[in-house]
């Protein structure tokens, strides 16, 4: 499943969903890296 997170004011990314971590921030795979951030809220 596709997720998008913020890794800083104007940065996002959006990969493949790998998992929260204890903090609240979420891993997504973009091909072989991943990425850290705070998730995006979906719109309505």
């Amino acid at each position: 499943m596709l997720h998008t997170i913020m890794m800083g004011s104007y940065v996002f990314v959006q990969g493949f969903f790998e998992k929260t971590l204890p903090d609240g921030r979420v891993q997504v795979r973009v091909g072989k890296q991943i990425f850290t951030g705070r998730p995006v809220k979906q719109a309505a």
